[in-house]
């Protein structure tokens, strides 16, 4: 995971970059989305 910060992007707009490979498997993609959601849920921004 690659975090873009300021100033390679906007103030206060920050990003997350991921990238998938055939290795993962669905449930490692199950895993991290449900992680992004309950962070992104406990940030109050999903």
């Amino acid at each position: 995971m690659i975090g873009f910060f300021f100033p390679v992007v906007p103030k206060d707009t920050a990003r997350i970059r991921v990238q998938l490979s055939a290795s993962h498997t669905e449930a490692h993609i199950d895993h991290a989305l449900a992680a992004f959601g309950k962070v992104g849920k406990a940030l109050g921004v999903i």
